[in-house]
Order: C-alpha cells, then structure tokens, then sequence
C-alpha cells in the first residue's frame, strides 16, 4: 500500500469519525477535552509544526542548487519573470470565472439572516508601497526566523548570485548545499511517514468542531464557490498544460494526488512545499533549477482559490444586502483580487484581509464577512488545493519553456512513489 492510499483511509476515518463527534458527542465532556482538544489536537498541531518546520531550510537549500544549476543571472531573471506574469494571469481568470459564474447563479438572492452571525473585525492591509520595500530583508536572520518567504527568497537568491561569481569557493559552497539538499529531502520522506496519523487527527478536529450541518444555511454560498474552484483546477489548469506545457492533465492530476492531500489537511501553501517540490521534482520530472523557485515563490503570490472565494463572496453579499454592483465595480473587483494578491503576501489569515479590501473598495459591508466565517475554513482547505494546483502548473509551464521537464520521469506511473520508510540499519 503506497504512502498516499494510507493518508486517504486516515482522512476518510478522520472525517466520519469528526461528523460523529459533532452530531452525537459534542456535549461529552470527556470526549471534548481527552480526544478533540487533547489527542487530534495535540498530534494535529505537532503534524503541521513539523512540515512548517521544514519550509525555511528546504526552501534555502533547493534554491540555493536551484540558482547555482541555472548558472545564469539571466536565465534566472527570465524564469522571475515569466512565474510572475503567469501567477498573475491564472489569478485574474480565476477571479474573472467565480464573477462569471455567480453573477450567473446569484447566491444569496432568498438568504435570510440569522441574528447570531459572527462579528468580524478586519485588519488593516499593508499599503503596496511597503510590500515592495519589505521584500528586501531589513535583517535575513529575523526574516529566516519569522519565515517570510518573500524575504528569505530574495536573500537567499543574491546570495546564490555571489556564490556563483565568487569562483571556487562558491562551487565548493555549492557542493556543500546539494548534500545538505538531498538531506533535507530524506527528512520530508521520515515526516511523511507519520503523515496518515497526523491528516487523521486534523481531520477529525476540523469536522468535530464545524460539522457538515454548518454548511446548509449556506448551501448557496458554499456550492458555487466548490464549482468555481472545480472547473478553474480542472477547466483552466487543464487547458493551460495542455496548450503551453504539453502535458497531459489527467497523469498531472493523479500526480499530484499526494501534494493535493496534504493541501486539504493543513490548509497551508506554505506547510505544503516540501510535498510540492517532492511532488514536481521526483513524480512529475521538473528540474530543481526551475521547482526551487517557482514553488516557494507561488506558495507566496498565487492565490487563484482564494481569488475565486473573494469573487463568489463579493456576490453572495451583494445580494444578501441587497446592493446592485456595476460593471465598473465588477472590474475593480478584478483588479483588486490580482493587487492584494501580491499586496497581502506572506500576511497571516490572508483571505479575509484580501476580502475585507475588496468590500472597502466597491462600498459593501465588511460585517458581512461574518456571515460566510462559519463555512470558511472548510473552504480554506479547498482552495488551497486550488493554489498549489496552480503553483504546479505554472512551474510545469515555465520549466517546458526553460527545456527542464523530463517527459520519461512524467510518463512513468511509478517514479518517486512513496511506500513505507525504513530506516538504514547496519546488519548484524
């Protein structure tokens, strides 16, 4: 049985197991305390701190063999530029298709509100003027140490750039960061191991406490935003590998089964780089040079779920409140959604910021937020599924362009399949 058929049973016990505890238990004092807040919770958050735990020295190490196996500043300026241009295009067709599709459908045209709806406060967004200067690190040890991505992305990626024109030592560096590299991989591999208990338990803690009734007052809401996100992972990812990186979506899906279910349970980009990168590189056949910068770099920028979420709820609430948007509204919207993506990077509970943004700027209440809290983490897990689909398929068009897409690694059903991990052991 392969690592990724053992996480999905430990996330289909997980989820029936969570719907009980909501449906039946969740007045047990004993069950709440010892299970939900004791056991899920204490292995599910020790699950996630362990793939965080991996981020920052993964993301040095790979970029680091990334920058140095390009060899060319120029070539890395190119691969900069064309990930940019495309995170930015797969966000404006995903925000234009969830404007598309719920103008069409018109959720919360018959919502009635319920006077117990959550209060939501919104924080204020960074101005973009600051987000272009916070790129460059004040202090690297402070950005490494906070793991903002944006900034240890461009310290590590000068510092690879002085490596390479510092000569021998810089090679000898560069031998040093292969080895580290492939050491960090193996650590992904033992983390992994523990991964069917660790998505069981986040699971079952995410669908104890939210339950699968919280979702029928808001049935309208929710179903479109599933559709959107659907048809823009399955429609327009598949069109965009099809035309520019001449891969065939159906093995690219099945591919990225793993990197998907660990997107669901920790609803984190950032958590789900190392699968990502494990995914793209040993499943799917891209080369380090291009994976090491285009993932950590969409993980921080691509926002195509929660675009499409930012869409469907800037409708829904239209219509809730009864408020008639323009067309002039709708292409701010837009516009918007594609900013704040970049605007709000590496900003913790991103989404509701980029939204609460979107409400100030077309004139709709930011409260309204509140009504569509209930539902959102269940949606979280989605549309990250979403975004690092996204973050895939422009690091596979980039490295088809760049001439670094192994097809036989693609075409084999089984490269870089995980089963169980054994430790190397010395025979007696």
């Amino acid at each position: 049985m392969t690592l990724t058929t053992k996480i999905l049973i430990g996330m289909g016990f997980g989820l029936i197991i969570g719907s009980l505890i909501n449906a039946f238990a969740m007045e047990q004092a004993i069950i709440q305390d010892y299970f939900v807040n004791g056991i899920f919770h204490v292995i599910g958050a020790a699950f996630i701190n362990s793939l965080k735990m991996l981020v920052v020295p993964l993301v040095t190490f790979s970029l680091i063999c990334g920058v140095c196996g390009i060899g060319d500043v120029g070539a890395l300026g190119r691969i900069g530029i064309k990930s940019f241009l495309l995170y930015i295009l797969t966000t404006g067709l995903a925000i234009s298709l969830a404007l598309l599709i719920a103008i069409t459908i018109a959720p919360g045209k018959d919502f009635e509100q319920q006077q117990s709806s959550t209060e939501f406060v919104a924080k204020a967004s960074p101005p973009i003027t600051d987000v272009f200067i916070n790129i460059i690190p004040g202090n690297p040890i402070e950005a490494f140490a906070q793991g903002n991505m944006l900034q240890i992305i461009f310290f590590v990626i000068l510092f690879a750039i002085a490596m390479l024109m510092t000569g021998e030592i810089g090679l000898q560096l560069a031998e040093t960061a292969e080895k580290l590299n492939e050491v960090m991989m193996k650590v992904v591999t033992l983390v992994m191991d523990v991964a069917p208990v660790g998505v069981f338990c986040l699971m079952a803690k995410t669908f104890s406490e939210q339950g699968l009734a919280l979702i029928l007052p808001m049935i309208g809401y929710f179903s479109v935003v599933i559709l959107c996100l659907l048809l823009h992972a399955l429609g327009t990812f598949s069109i965009l590998l099809t035309v520019f990186a001449k891969l065939n979506p159906i093995i690219f899906i099945k591919k990225m089964r793993p990197a998907h279910i660990f997107a669901f349970s920790t609803a984190s980009s950032n958590a789900t780089i190392p699968v990502t990168l494990q995914v793209l590189e040993k499943r799917i056949g891209v080369d380090n040079s291009t994976a090491a910068f285009t993932v950590p770099f969409g993980a921080t920028i691509n926002m195509d779920g929660t675009a499409i979420m930012q869409g469907v709820a800037t409708v829904f609430i239209a219509n809730v409140y009864q408020i008639d948007l323009g067309f002039t509204q709708y292409i701010t919207i837009v516009g918007m959604s594609i900013l704040a993506s970049i605007g709000t990077a590496g900003v913790p509970g991103v989404g509701l910021i980029m939204l609460a943004m979107v409400f100030n700027q077309v004139g709709l209440p930011v409260e309204g937020i509140g009504l569509i809290l209930g539902v959102d983490r269940l949606l979280d897990m989605m549309r990250t599924v979403v975004n690092i689909t996204g973050d895939a398929t422009v690091t596979c068009i980039v490295a088809r362009g760049e001439n670094t897409l192994d097809d036989t690694v693609f075409n084999d059903p089984d490269a870089g399949v995980i089963a169980e991990i054994h430790l190397p052991h010395k025979a007696a």
